[in-house]
């Protein structure tokens, strides 16, 4: 059973990962903190475990994920993909769109490296997020181009802000406004079909640490319902892998999404230390 010691050690470390992510991080008008953010995740990953790259070109530029792997106990089983981006768009500092969710990742690989996982698990960093899903597309035709399996890959995007205003929650289709809450105080999940044995296992993990969470499953790759592919598990889904993107919600809750006020004073670090404690039982259990 976890404490309350727990959560705050784990908000400690979230806090200073976010503090040291804080700034815009677009790879073409603030180059100087896209780069410096690199820095700080390839340091962080590193302390950890051996830290490797994939490059991948774009505009007539190299541009890099930044990636290492826990080996778990029972290494020949499938593993897990974790991946979150670091990029921003311009002129928002990004702290929710994503430094929350590079964050969690950060935390998450320190937990499991203390734990040694069921499964292996890779981490992966991804740049051009913003541009188009531009590194994760890279990282996902690697994968395939190579027919390396994956139980589950989880796209944290966006993990920081709540609110138990009334209707604070919006959806992209009006039916799902009769199904789910109307207060944007949970952390949802968005899977393809084939990960709803494996959400509903993760939403019990999540709801166990003490966070609200709700999930749901998308066909077809989520083409009909379009806000559900944006973010870097929606190249997994092309290539035919069980995917999760794991989020807050983004623009459907946040006001402050991409936008100068999108800053670290906006979240509630305390959630998402709960969030990043179900994760990682999860993560360590599965």
């Amino acid at each position: 059973m976890k404490s309350a010691t727990t959560d705050q050690a784990i908000a400690q470390r979230l806090k200073h990962h976010l503090k040291a992510l804080k700034g815009p991080r677009d790879p073409f008008l603030a180059s100087g903190r896209h780069q410096l953010a690199q820095h700080y995740i390839r340091a962080e990953l590193g302390t950890w475990g051996e830290v490797t790259s994939q490059k991948f070109e774009s505009r007539g530029q190299d541009y890099f994920n930044w990636q290492t792997n826990l080996e778990g106990k029972q290494a020949r089983l499938a593993p897990f993909l974790v991946g979150a981006h670091y990029d921003t768009v311009p002129g928002s500092p990004g702290a929710d769109d994503n430094a929350s969710g590079v964050a969690v990742m950060l935390t998450l690989v320190e937990l499991l490296s203390k734990t040694q996982p069921k499964r292996s698990v890779h981490f992966v960093a991804f740049d051009l997020e913003e541009y188009g899903l531009v590194g994760s597309q890279a990282c996902a035709e690697q994968w395939r181009s190579q027919n390396k399996p994956i139980h589950l890959m989880l796209s944290l995007e966006m993990l920081g802000y709540f609110t138990d205003d009334v209707r604070s929650q919006q959806y992209p289709l009006d039916m799902l406004a009769t199904i789910y809450p109307s207060t944007g105080n949970f952390i949802a999940l968005i899977g393809n079909a084939t990960t709803i044995p494996k959400m509903r296992r993760l939403k019990q993990h999540i709801k166990t640490a003490g966070a609200p969470c709700q999930w749901l499953p998308v066909v077809n790759r989520g083409k009909q319902i379009p806000p559900t592919r944006y973010s870097d598990h929606a190249p997994f889904w092309d290539k035919g892998y069980a995917a999760l993107m794991v989020t807050d919600t983004a623009h459907l809750r946040n006001p402050h999404y991409h936008k100068a006020s999108d800053t670290i004073e906006t979240l509630n670090i305390e959630r998402m230390a709960q969030i990043t404690q179900g994760l990682a039982t999860y993560l360590s259990e599965a």
